[in-house]
């Protein structure tokens, strides 16, 4: 079966991005599971909100997630968008 893609996950599959985990369905398919890299979550930038709580803002396609969920694929990548 061919690979479609939308315009706008061509846009973001072109954006500099750094991997940093994996995301796929648990074996008995009632969860997401996502396994991400110690080391490379350690290398992310961060932002703070005006609580002073900060966070790592990481990119799931959703277009992968759902081929994951209809069981097209089994894999994807999670990612952080780079400044580069």
């Amino acid at each position: 079966m061919p690979k479609t893609t939308t315009k706008n996950e061509e846009n973001e599959n072109e954006q500099n991005t750094t991997l940093v985990g994996w995301a796929r369905q648990s074996q008995a398919g009632g969860a997401l599971k996502i396994s991400l890299h110690q080391e490379a979550i350690g290398s992310c930038h961060t932002y703070t909100t005006a609580d002073g709580t900060s966070y790592i803002p990481l990119v799931l396609s959703i277009a992968a997630l759902r081929r994951i969920l209809d069981g097209q694929q089994s894999v994807t990548t999670v990612s952080q968008f780079s400044d580069n």
